[in-house]
């Protein structure tokens, strides 16, 4: 259903039945490696190319989320999905495996929200019974493509960030078949490109924070809701300098967010002692921390409401070298342990 001018509400409540976390070696020296399913020693994955091992991350995520639900690749009616490699090839590559019926996306880092609410989006209205959708990301292969090899050891401002190596992936499905408490998706708020003239491609938090607010404004306003209706509201990957500014424009938007409810998923998945700049960035981001970390500590009660808001800069090389501005969206989900 339709919720004012841009949110949708999931009265059937879509469940999110199993989730695949996958990482590469730095995410395993990282605060969550407890809530990854797999870790891969090297960022080669086996693999001739850093692009080959990204479709890798994919498709050990998926397989683990089917596995988990003991699941065949002809029960999934949709897979919606997408990376930050031109063309999204590895997504669509990972796709050519599993031979699902495919929509590939692009929302940069925004992806795994954006196939979160459509995923349910079809599930809620009869589309389909069960949707796998994630989003994945690799270190090297982002910066070969945006900046420079990682083998040139070009440095970086304070305000970079660190592209996460990882891929996460869920099964969406009918949460009326599922009898016990469960992560559900109840509410879903699309995001705006907003462009305020940032040209930094080295200050992405920076960029991307006046689109999270206005998803969050947009979404507390569609819903009439307040903060205080979530345990948690986590942004994807403004990382620290992204997320102060956020909680500045909420409150000059009227929402105070105060710093033990509002985390932000860049600075959640690496330790304190990992040289990551301002945090950690890329759509495997939030898609790792949400289908590993959070979900886990929505099972042990710790949350039982957190709104999602993963936030991507549209940017391509190309458009950098071409000096445009740096357009950003943010899409908002909200999951509900019942």
């Amino acid at each position: 259903m339709l919720k004012g001018g841009r949110s949708w509400v999931f009265e059937k409540q879509p469940a999110i039945l199993s989730t695949g976390v996958v990482g590469g070696p730095f995410e395993k020296k990282g605060k969550l490696s407890d809530d990854f399913d797999r870790f891969f020693d090297d960022t080669w994955m086996g693999q001739d190319s850093y692009e080959k091992a990204n479709r890798t991350l994919i498709e050990d995520a998926v397989q683990i989320a089917l596995d988990k639900q003991k699941l065949q690749k002809d029960e999934i009616q949709f897979f919606l999905t997408g990376d930050l490699i031109n063309q999204i090839t590895p997504s669509s590559f990972a796709a050519r495996t599993f031979s699902f019926p495919y929509f590939g996306l692009f929302g940069a880092c925004s992806t795994s929200m954006e196939g979160l609410a459509l995923a349910a989006f079809l599930v809620n209205h009869q589309g389909a019974e069960k949707v796998v959708t994630g989003a994945s990301s690799h270190n090297s292969a982002t910066e070969k493509q945006f900046r420079y090899p990682t083998e040139y050891g070009g440095q970086k401002p304070p305000t970079a960030q660190w592209t996460v190596t990882g891929a996460g992936y869920a099964v969406v499905g009918n949460g009326a078949a599922v009898t016990s408490p469960a992560p559900r998706v109840t509410a879903a708020t699309i995001g705006k490109v907003i462009d305020l003239g940032l040209s930094d491609p080295f200050n992405m938090g920076g960029a991307m924070a006046p689109a999270a607010a206005d998803t969050m404004t947009g979404h507390f306003q569609d819903l009439g809701r307040d903060p205080s209706y979530y345990d948690l509201i986590v942004t994807g990957d403004l990382a620290a300098i992204g997320r102060q500014t956020a909680m500045e424009l909420m409150k000059e938007n009227g929402y105070t967010l105060t710093d033990q409810q509002y985390k932000d998923c860049g600075l959640l998945i690496y330790g304190e002692d990992q040289p990551v700049q301002s945090g950690a960035s890329g759509p495997g981001c939030s898609a790792t921390v949400l289908y590993g970390h959070l979900l886990n500590e929505m099972r042990k009660g710790t949350y039982k409401k957190i709104l999602v808001v993963a936030t991507g800069a549209l940017l391509s090389p190309l458009t950098f070298q071409q000096g445009e501005t740096i357009p950003c969206i943010a899409h908002a989900v909200s999951i509900e342990f019942l």
